[in-house]
C-alpha cells in the first residue's frame, strides 16, 4: 500500500527507463542535414563565400527550394491565403543574418482569387554580417550554420512543411560550389528605383503613379505585386496606362481595395515586372501615399483604425468573398478572468481528465480522516496545477513571440511528448495494478524523502493532471486563451493563472470542508481493491495516446510504441522476480528493449508524411480543410461548415462520434448544402493556428459556420445536436 500515490518516485524512475526507452530515436530524429525532400519540395541550404568566412569577407547563404510540377510556395505576401516563407537562424557569435532577398514573384490564379509566390526552383538569398567577434568552429575551422525553414506548399490542397539544416562554411578557402545558383538569384531579384512615386485613394480604387522607370519599359504592360498582404483584391480586375508629365513617362495605375482591408500604409512598397520573350525584369520602389486612406471597416459596420502591418496570422485567415470577416472575440480582461476561472472548474469534467481521477480519488481516501494532511494535500496539488499552467502559458507565449505558429495543447503535436506519456502512464498503470513496487528500485534515502515530503507527491500529481488536461478547451476557456496571447505578457500570464486556480479550485474546497472528507470510507482492504482497478484507467489512456501517435506517425510509429511498451513492461517484471531467474530475465529483457529501441524506435518520432497517413478527413461527406478552401466554396454560394480538431482532443472526438455523427444533424447539413470541411491539428499545422487565432482561439474543438454576407458563427466546444440543428435552422429561415 505504500504506492497509491507516489508520483515523486514514479518520475525519477520514469526519467531513468523512458529515456533509456527513447532516447535513441529522439536522436535520429533530430539529426540535421542540408538537404530536405518531401513528395512536394526538395529544400537544400546552399552558401557562397568566395573568399571564405572570415570577418569582414561576403558570405550569401540561402534555402533553394524545387517544387514538383503544380505545386508552389508564397513570396513575402502571399495574396488571398497562403503563408509566406520563414527562416529562422542560428548562428555564432559575432555572426548575424539580413533579410531575405526575395526573387520576382509570380501570380496564381484560383478562381475568384490569386496568390503570389514560386514554382519550378527558386533560392532564397540571405547576407551574412561577419565581424571580428566571430571565433570559428575548434575542430575544422568552420561556420557553422543552422536554418529552421517553414513553408506552406499548395496545388488545390496545401500542406504545411518545415525542416532543419545545417551546413559548415570553410573559414579559409572558397565556396563557389553554389555560385551560380546565386547568380541566377541575384538575376530574377528587382532593382532598387529611386523615384517619384505616389499612391492615392479615390473611392474603392488605389491609384498608383510611378515615375522614372528606364525608357525600354515605355508602353508596356506590367504586373503589379504589392509587398503590404490584404490591401487589394488581388484577383481584382484592374487597369494600367502610360502617359507623360512634363516629358516625363508615368507609368499609372488603378486597382481595387479590398473589402476587408485592415491596413493603412504611408509608404507602399511595389513590385513592377515586365516579361519579354519569358525574360522577367522587375524594379521595386516605394510609394508614398497623398491624402488620406479612408477609414477602415470592422465586421459589426463601425469604423477602426487599422494597424500598420499585418502578421502571418492574419495573412493566412479564411475569409468570405463578399462577406465581413470575423475580428477575434473582444472581450474585457476582467470577463477574460472570469472565463478563464470558470474554465478551469469544468476542466475537471472533461473526459481528458478522467484518467487522472485515480490518483485524485486514492489521494483523498488516503488523507479522508487527515484533517491536517488533507489541507496540506489540497494546497501542494494547487500549486502543483497552478504553476504548471504558468509554465505552460510562459513557454506558449515566448514560442509564439519567437515566431511559432502553436497554440493550446501544442506540446501533445510532438511524437516523442505523446511518446513519454505513454510509457508514463503504462508505468502508472503497471504499478497500480501491483506488477511491481518502486520501493523495490528506489535507493531508501529517496523513499524515506518521500515519506517525509508527502506533499511533493500532490504537487507532482497537479503537474501530472496539467499534462494531461492542457489539451482539452473547456467552456469559457476558449475566448480567454485567445485573448491571453493578444495581451501583454504579465496580463497573458494572469489568465493561465485563472485557469489553474480554477482547475484546482473544486479539489481546494473540498479539503476546506471537513464533512466532505468524514463521508468518505475509512481506509481498508477494499483500498488494495480500488488501486488495481484505478490501473484500467491508466491503460486505457495509453490505447488513446498510441492511437494519437498513430495520427503522426503512422502505423509502423504506433506498432513501434506498442512494442517498446511491451519491451518495457517485460523489463519491470523481470526486476521484480528473485535470484538467479532475476539476473537471467532481467538481461534477456533489458538487452531486447536496447535491440529494439535501436531498431524501431526512430518511427515512434518520425512524423510520417501527408502521403502515409490515411486522414479521417478524406471520406465523401468531409473535406479536407486548407487555406483559401473556405473562400472557393462560398464563391459557388454554399455554406460551409469547419471542424478544427485533433486526435489527441478528447472533446473532439466525442463531439465527432456524437453530435457530428448524428443521422438528423447529417440530414440538416445535407438539406441545407452545407459543405464540411475538417482541419486536423493533431500534427502541426501553422495555417490551421493562424485560422483559429483569426477567430479569437488557440485551441479546439472549435466549430464555425461560414456563410456569404454574414461574419463567421463560432458555436459552443460541448457541442450537442440541438445547438447544431437551431443554427441550421436559422440558415434555412435566412
Amino acid at each position: 500500500m505504500n504506492c497509491l500515490n507516489t508520483p515523486l518516485r514514479l518520475i525519477k524512475a520514469i526519467f531513468l527507463i523512458a529515456a533509456f526507452a527513447i532516447t535513441t530515436g529522439a536522436g535520429a530524429q533530430n539529426s540535421l542535414k542540408s538537404v530536405v525532400t518531401t513528395d512536394q519540395v526538395r529544400a537544400e541550404l546552399m552558401a557562397q563565400a568566395p573568399d571564405g568566412a572570415g570577418a569582414g569577407q561576403p558570405v550569401w547563404v540561402g534555402l533553394q527550394l524545387t517544387h514538383q510540377p503544380e505545386w508552389h510556395t508564397y513570396w513575402k505576401n502571399p495574396g488571398d491565403s497562403g503563408l509566406p516563407i520563414t527562416l529562422a537562424w542560428a548562428l555564432p557569435e559575432g555572426v548575424s543574418a539580413g533579410e531575405i532577398a526575395w526573387p520576382l514573384p509570380k501570380k496564381f490564379p484560383i478562381g475568384n482569387l490569386a496568390n503570389y509566390g514560386y514554382e519550378g526552383t527558386v533560392l532564397l538569398p540571405v547576407p551574412l554580417t561577419i565581424t571580428p567577434a566571430f571565433k570559428p568552429a575548434l575542430l575544422g575551422n568552420t561556420l557553422d550554420i543552422k536554418l529552421k525553414a517553414t513553408w506552406l506548399v499548395c496545388r488545390l490542397e496545401c500542406v504545411p512543411q518545415d525542416g532543419e539544416f545545417v551546413l559548415q562554411v570553410p573559414v579559409r578557402g572558397s565556396t563557389a560550389l553554389n555560385s551560380a545558383a546565386f547568380a541566377a538569384s541575384v538575376k530574377s531579384q528587382p532593382t532598387e528605383l529611386e523615384s517619384d512615386s505616389q499612391v492615392t485613394v479615390e473611392g474603392k480604387q488605389l491609384k498608383v503613379s510611378v515615375a522614372g522607370l528606364p525608357p525600354a519599359l515605355r508602353g508596356r504592360q506590367l504586373e503589379f505585386f504589392p509587398e503590404t498582404p490584404e490591401l487589394i483584391e488581388t484577383a481584382g480586375a484592374w487597369s494600367q496606362q502610360w502617359t507623360q508629365v512634363a516629358g516625363v513617362d508615368v507609368w499609372n495605375a488603378s486597382v481595387p481595395l479590398s473589402e476587408h482591408r485592415e491596413v493603412s500604409p504611408e509608404l507602399l512598397p511595389l513590385v513592377l515586372v515586365s516579361s519579354t520573350n519569358g525574360q522577367r525584369e522587375g524594379f521595386r520602389v516605394q510609394a508614398k501615399l497623398l491624402g488620406s486612406w479612408p477609414p477602415v471597416v470592422s465586421a459589426t459596420g463601425s469604423s477602426a483604425a487599422a494597424p500598420a502591418t499585418l502578421t502571418a496570422v492574419q495573412n493566412a485567415t479564411s475569409g468570405a468573398p463578399g462577406a465581413a470577416l470575423s475580428p477575434p472575440v473582444s472581450i474585457g480582461l476582467w470577463a477574460a478572468l472570469l472565463g478563464a476561472l470558470l474554465g478551469g472548474m469544468i476542466l475537471n469534467l472533461m473526459p481528458c481528465v478522467f484518467p487522472v481521477l485515480a490518483i485524485k480519488v486514492m489521494s483523498l481516501t488516503r488523507h479522508a480522516h487527515d484533517r491536517r494532511g488533507h489541507r496540506i494535500s489540497a494546497l501542494a496539488y494547487s500549486a502543483g496545477v497552478v504553476l504548471s499552467f504558468l509554465a505552460l502559458g510562459a513557454l506558449l507565449i515566448g514560442l509564439r513571440s519567437a515566431g511559432e505558429q502553436l497554440g493550446w495543447g501544442f506540446q501533445l503535436q510532438s511524437p516523442a511528448v505523446v511518446a513519454a506519456l505513454a510509457v508514463l502512464f503504462t508505468v502508472i498503470g503497471l504499478n497500480l495494478a501491483g506488477v511491481f513496487e518502486f520501493g523495490r528500485f528506489l535507493p531508501t534515502a529517496v523513499l524515506s524523502l518521500e515519506a517525509k515530503n508527502p506533499s511533493v507527491n500532490a504537487f507532482l500529481s497537479g503537474v501530472l493532471a496539467v499534462a494531461i488536461a492542457s489539451p482539452c478547451t473547456a467552456p469559457f476557456m476558449g475566448a480567454s486563451l485567445g485573448l491571453a496571447l493578444a495581451l501583454p505578457p504579465l496580463e497573458a500570464l494572469l489568465i493561465f493563472t485563472m485557469l489553474g486556480i480554477g482547475m484546482a479550485l473544486p479539489y481546494l474546497a473540498v479539503s476546506l470542508f471537513p464533512a466532505v472528507a468524514r463521508a468518505l470510507p475509512r481506509p481498508g482492504a477494499w483500498m488494495d481493491t480500488f488501486r488495481r482497478a484505478m490501473a484500467f484507467p491508466m491503460f486505457a489512456t495509453v490505447v488513446w495516446l498510441v492511437w494519437v501517435l498513430g495520427q503522426q506517425s503512422g502505423i509502423n510509429g504506433a506498432a513501434a510504441l506498442l512494442a517498446l511498451l511491451l519491451a518495457l513492461s517485460l523489463v519491470l517484471w523481470s526486476l521484480t522476480l528473485k535470484g538467479r531467474s532475476r539476473i537471467f530475465m532481467a538481461t534477456i529483457s533489458i538487452a531486447t528493449l536496447a535491440l529494439l529501441t535501436g531498431a524501431i524506435g526512430q518511427n515512434v518520432i518520425k512524423m510520417a508524411t501527408a502521403s502515409e497517413l490515411s486522414s479521417k478527413a478524406g471520406n465523401e461527406r468531409w473535406q479536407l480543410w486548407a487555406p483559401g478552401r473556405v473562400e472557393q466554396v462560398l464563391a459557388t454560394g454554399a455554406p460551409v461548415f469547419v471542424d478544427f480538431t485533433a486526435a489527441w482532443c478528447v472533446t473532439c472526438q466525442y463531439n465527432e462520434s456524437t453530435t457530428l455523427a448524428n443521422a438528423e444533424v447529417l440530414a440538416d447539413f445535407d438539406a441545407n448544402k452545407v459543405t464540411l470541411l475538417r482541419a486536423d491539428w493533431t500534427r502541426r499545422d501553422p495555417a490551421i493556428s493562424a485560422a483559429l487565432a483569426q477567430l479569437g482561439r488557440n485551441g479546439v474543438p472549435v466549430y464555425v459556420l461560414y456563410q456569404n454576407g454574414q461574419a463567421p458563427v463560432v458555436l459552443s466546444e460541448i457541442l450537442s445536436v440541438q445547438e447544431v440543428r437551431a443554427m441550421l435552422a436559422k440558415l434555412k429561415s435566412s
